[in-house]
């Protein structure tokens, strides 16, 4: 049974660092590409990143994708943040016609 559980985020003043991770079970995560979305509060959810190494431009330059295959989890490590990146950040996979989601974990960033 394929699981996702996002953690890491918090609140954060702006200029400053975030890394969120998203820890999978029931998959290998290595043999799969993976990929970060984030909700802005009463907007939709927007792509971010995925482990092809596309980022939304919006965060390109600033958010680093990654994994540590031995312990089957997913980094976004997120710098120099901004008010716009308030959001709940789901992990995703998308696997044949299914995707899988996280409970997500949100991030504030003041201002």
């Amino acid at each position: 049974q394929v699981q996702l559980v996002e953690s890491g985020g918090g609140l954060v003043h702006i200029g400053g660092s975030l890394r969120l991770s998203c820890v999978a079970s029931g998959f290998t995560l290595s043999k799969y590409h993976m990929n970060w979305y984030r909700q802005p509060p009463g907007k939709e959810r927007e792509f971010v990143a995925t482990t092809t190494g596309n980022y939304a431009d919006s965060v390109k330059g600033r958010f680093t994708i990654s994994r540590d295959n031995a312990k089957n989890t997913l980094y976004l490590q997120m710098k120099s943040l901004k008010p716009d990146d308030t959001a709940v950040y789901y992990c995703n996979l998308k696997r044949n016609a299914d995707s899988y989601w996280g409970q997500g974990t949100q991030v504030i960033v003041s201002s």
